[in-house]
Formats: C-alpha cells, structure tokens, sequence
C-alpha cells in the first residue's frame, strides 16, 4: 500500500432510525481502527488538516455527529446531550462490525469518548484527548440552572417558525459569523469546517447544524460520578492539553477546579499528559504541533500490539 493509496479520502453512510450518520474514512481497508469523534457545534472536517500526518498503517473515520455537519438532526423533541451522542458511537461501530478500535476525540468528542470507553471499556484499545479531560463535571448547585436552561430554550425554540429557526447568510458572511463564534480558527480552519458546515439554499446559504446543538446539555454528572466512570477506563489514554485551550472556554462556575482532579487520576492510572503551545482548535490549526505525540502513541501502544481482529466491514459501506 503506497502513501497516495493510504492517504485516499471517501465518503461513508450510516444509515439510523432518523436519516444517517455520515463521515470520511482515511486508509487502508485492513488498517487498525481510528474513531475520530470531532468537537461542538464543528464537523469531521476538523480532523481534515491532522489525519494525513498520522500513521499511515490505521484507517481513520472522522463521523459527523447527529445534527452536525452533513449527519440528519435528531427528531424533532429530543434533546442534544451526552447519552445521544455516546450512542451514535454505539450504532456507528455496530455497523461497521467494529469490536476494537482506537478513538481521537476533541473538546466535547473527547467527552463523549471517555464515556463510552467507560462503558464498552473492551471494545477501546486506546482513547487519545485533544484539549479535553474526557468528562466535564458541573457542580451539584449548577446542575438544577443549567438543566432547567437546556428545557426552557427547547420549549421557547419550539415555539419558533421554521424561518426565524434557521437564518439564510452569504458565503462570507457565514464565514464571519463562525469566526465570531470561534476567535481561535484560522482562516484556512473556517473554510475547512464549511465545507461540510453550509447547505446551499435559493437565497444562499444555511448552518446545516441543529441549531438545538446550542442548548444546554440537560444530562450532568458530578466530579464524583465522573470520576467513578473514569476508574472504568481500561484503554490506554493520552491527554493532548492546548496551552491556551478550553479552560479558557469554560462558561460555567466551577468548571476548572475539576480539571485538576481529573488529570491527576489519569496519572495515578500511569497515563500520559502533555501540554502543547496552541488554542483550543491546535489540532486542526496548526497539526504538526499535536501530531507527533498522536503518532508515537499510536505507533507504541496500539500498532506494536497485535491486532485482534480485523475489522474489513467499514470498506463495503
């Protein structure tokens, strides 16, 4: 397999109940399996920049997540929280008959990847944290605000038209609108995550994410729970930190000081932490920064292991 052959990019679809999933896949066909679960409100194309520097020898798929990029929104009524996106994971593998995979997750894919390697900790051979902690707790006073805000802006959103839901932009003015939204971006980074980010209309263009995307997740789980679920972990795990990255995100009291007792039980499980010069997007900015660390893991832990079974079932979807 030649470099250009392991370096072709095609298009995957999952079918679900409520549309499909859709993705990019990176590989050889018989490479050992990557999950690449992309961050908030962004899409696959956030691993576009950083897949080509990595092992040649695994096959990369980059998803969507459900009402994100090109993947179907969820019905209408359902809520975007962590329990739906951990089983979009679920259904995707499922499909491609995965029974053990690696998985690169950034910002709130790194979250939904700590979960399900958690809770399918023998399906995980390794979990890699692109400036996440793998959990975000919220405080026991925050949880009843924040819950309560995710059902008010469900029910006030509901009672919208469908044009006031979904507004019509240019194409650079949804370009500034996203830069707006995320001051980190390069340029070339903005362009990258509208390619799968805009669906074109009569009058121009529309965000193709589920503006519900925006609302407070209403599932929570304490630094305690956290924790817990986190002991349950038995991949090996690399946390991959932006030295200007999402602690600088937090939008919620009481956030950061859960950081710290998250990363210490990563170490007292004999993991690995670094900390990389960058922001919160690094991985997709600026790739050979974070690269080398992503592949030395890969290199060391997963392909100098033996691989268990070959999973040949993403190459006919």
């Amino acid at each position: 397999m030649d470099l250009a052959e392991s370096r072709k990019v095609s298009e995957l679809t999952v079918p679900v109940s409520w549309g499909e999933m859709r993705g990019k896949v990176w590989g050889p066909d018989d490479g050992r399996p990557v999950l690449c679960l992309h961050g908030w409100a962004d899409n696959c194309g956030s691993f576009n920049t950083l897949i080509p520097l990595l092992p040649k020898e695994c096959r990369y798929l980059a998803v969507d997540l459900t009402g994100h990029g090109l993947s179907s929104h969820c019905p209408p009524g359902v809520f975007y929280d962590f329990p739906v996106y951990v089983a979009d994971v679920r259904r995707v593998v499922d499909a491609l008959q995965w029974k053990k995979f690696s998985i690169i997750g950034h910002s709130m894919g790194g979250e939904i990847a700590g979960m399900f390697s958690a809770l399918y900790p023998e399906m995980v051979d390794a979990l890699i944290l692109l400036d996440s902690y793998g959990f975000l707790p919220t405080d026991v006073q925050e949880a009843v605000k924040v819950m309560r805000q995710g059902m008010d802006d469900m029910v006030q959103f509901e009672k919208q038209n469908k044009e006031k839901q979904q507004k019509t932009y240019t194409y650079e003015k949804a370009a500034e609108r996203l830069l707006s939204a995320n001051a980190a971006l390069s340029e070339q980074s903005v362009h990258i995550l509208l390619e799968r980010g805009l669906l074109q209309t009569d009058g121009g263009v529309v965000f193709s994410r589920d503006l519900r995307v925006n609302f407070k997740n209403i599932t929570r789980l304490t630094v305690e729970q956290s924790l817990e679920i986190l002991m349950r972990i038995e991949a090996r795990v690399l946390v991959v930190l932006a030295g200007d990255g999402c602690d600088k995100l937090f939008s919620e009291a009481n956030q950061k000081k859960f950081t710290s007792e998250l990363l210490q039980a990563f170490r007292d499980r004999n993991h690995t932490v670094v900390t990389v010069p960058g922001d919160h997007h690094v991985h997709l900015n600026r790739p050979e920064v974070v690269a080398p660390f992503i592949s030395d893991f890969l290199l060391t832990k997963v392909l100098a292991q033996p691989a268990t079974q070959v999973n040949t079932q993403i190459s006919r979807l």
